[in-house]
C-alpha cells in the first residue's frame, strides 16, 4: 500500500536522505494532474492543451497497471517531518535495446530550484542502470530551459546534439537539446548498490 487515507507513511524505494522515489500511485492522480496543468510545466513539455481531471485519473489507472515498458516513480521531498510528494519521474523502456527515455515533472513552484530535480533524476538513473540494467538513458529538453539542462548535467547526463526548430517555448520556435547518460557516467555512489551490499 502506498500513500492513502489508511497509512501515514508512503513507501520509499530509493533515497539520498533528502529526496526519495516511491511507487507511482493512483491515489495521487489529482496531484499529478494539478502539477501537469501548471502552464510553466506545459510550456516546458511543449504541450498545447490541458487534460481533464477525469481523463488524467483514467490514464493514471492504466499507467499503474501497465508496467512492462515503463518504470514510473513518485518523487518525495524528505526534508521535513514527513515525506511530501512533489513530482514524478518515468523511464520509457525499450527492453530489446536496453535503453530508456527519461521524463521528469516537479510539481509546486516552491519545490523548483532546490536541487530536488537533480536528486530525483540521479536516483532514477541509479534505478535504471543498477536495477533495470539499462545501457543508455536519454532525453530531450527545450533549449530555453537552461535550468533544466543544468540539472540534467548535474545528475549525469551529457549533451549530444540539438534538434533544430523542433519545439516551441512560450509561442516561439526553439531547438531541442538531446542528452544521454550511460552507466560509466553515473556520478558518485549508487544508492542501489549500497542497499544490495547492506542486505548481504
Amino acid at each position: 500500500m502506498t500513500i492513502s487515507e489508511n497509512t501515514s507513511e508512503p513507501i520509499i524505494w530509493l533515497s539520498d536522505g533528502k529526496v526519495g522515489l516511491g511507487p507511482f500511485d493512483s491515489a495521487l492522480a489529482e496531484s499529478y494532474w494539478r502539477w501537469e496543468s501548471d502552464p510553466r510545466v506545459r510550456v516546458g513539455y511543449g504541450q498545447q492543451t490541458p487534460e481533464s481531471l477525469e481523463e488524467r485519473i483514467a490514464n493514471v489507472a492504466i499507467q499503474v497497471k501497465n508496467t512492462m515498458h515503463s518504470a514510473r516513480f513518485t518523487i518525495y521531498d524528505l526534508s521535513g517531518d514527513e515525506p511530501v510528494p512533489v513530482g514524478t519521474t518515468t523511464l520509457e523502456i525499450d527492453h530489446r535495446q536496453r535503453s530508456a527515455e527519461f521524463f521528469i515533472l516537479i510539481g509546486p513552484a516552491e519545490n523548483r530550484g532546490r536541487g530536488i530535480g537533480s536528486a530525483a533524476t540521479r536516483l532514477t538513473l541509479d534505478y535504471g542502470f543498477h536495477v533495470t540494467n539499462l545501457r543508455c538513458i536519454y532525453l530531450s529538453v527545450l533549449a530555453p530551459n537552461v535550468a533544466g539542462v543544468k540539472a540534467y548535467e548535474k545528475a549525469g547526463f551529457r549533451q549530444i546534439g540539438e534538434r533544430r526548430q523542433s519545439g516551441y517555448w512560450a509561442g516561439e520556435p526553439c531547438n531541442e537539446v538531446l542528452m544521454d547518460a550511460i552507466p560509466a557516467d553515473f556520478p558518485g555512489l549508487s544508492v542501489v548498490k549500497q542497499q544490495v551490499n547492506e542486505s548481504r
